[in-house]
């Protein structure tokens, strides 16, 4: 079992930043990944990026190439998201997730985080 837990979400004035924190627990996968999601009301879950543990690759969304990096801290056991650029639209639920694979789809997870609310103004 493995425990996410998300932080850093928020209110933040269009074009600001955000750093989100996913501090993982319990059993680690160690050639595992962790991956981030959002979801907006009334819409799919969709992936913004994910990394390896081992850092050896990361991929991203094409959408979110650019604006957003992903990035782990092994030995806190913790994975964040820079969002620089914010724009109304991104406003939802960021979700971290973990999987035994480079967690691409929302189908290659295994264990979701609770969530954290970022909110964009304009």
């Amino acid at each position: 079992q493995v425990q996410l837990v998300e932080s850093g979400g928020g209110l933040v004035q269009a074009g600001g930043s955000l750093r989100l924190s996913c501090a993982a627990s319990g059993r680690a996968f160690s050639s595992g990944a962790v991956g981030w999601f959002r979801q907006a009301p009334g819409k799919e879950r969709d992936v913004i990026a994910a990394i390896r543990w081992s850092g050896s690759s990361t991929y991203y969304a094409d959408s979110e190439k650019g604006r957003f990096t992903i990035s782990r801290d092994n030995a806190k056991n913790t994975v964040y998201l820079q969002m620089n650029s914010l724009k109304p639209e991104y406003t939802a639920f960021y979700y971290c997730a973990a999987g035994r694979v480079l967690v691409t789809s929302p189908m290659l997870v295994d264990y979701w985080g609770q969530g954290t609310q970022v909110t964009v103004s304009s």
